[in-house]
């Protein structure tokens, strides 16, 4: 007899924990943006992590968004953080961080994040749904 833990039931809330993750690292990225923003020399900091759960959903081209996501390799699907060398640089001092579009992204993840938490919270009460 096999438990819930061994079927595909969290399959979206782990690709949503994951995405969660990855929003929180965005925002200390952007926090940390903001801080240095008169900093001389410092660059910007953000994460990938989009474009990774994008190729890992596209692997499986063909196949229904419930078996895409069961297909995920979760050790796979990590945020990446790095430093933005190519924007363009505000400051004669190399600094490129713009304060004003750093609280746009910071808004936007915000937004992002509120998402990401609905869904986690509606995967939820649809498996609480199904042990009723």
């Amino acid at each position: 007899m096999s438990s819930l833990i061994d079927t595909n039931a969290f399959d979206y809330v782990n690709v949503l924990d994951k995405a969660m993750d990855a929003s929180a690292l965005r925002h200390e990225a952007i926090s940390n943006n903001i801080s240095n923003a008169d900093t001389p020399g410092y660059k910007r900091q953000d994460v990938n992590f989009e474009t990774q759960l994008a190729k890992a959903l596209r692997h499986s081209r063909y196949k229904s968004m419930d078996a895409k996501v069961a297909d995920v390799k979760m050790n796979r699907l990590n945020p990446i953080a790095y430093t933005d060398y190519a924007s363009f640089s505000y400051r004669l001092d190399g600094n490129n961080v713009d304060p004003d579009t750093e609280g746009v992204y910071l808004a936007k993840n915000q937004v992002v994040y509120q998402g990401l938490y609905q869904s986690a919270l509606q995967e939820f009460k649809n498996l609480q749904a199904v042990m009723k």
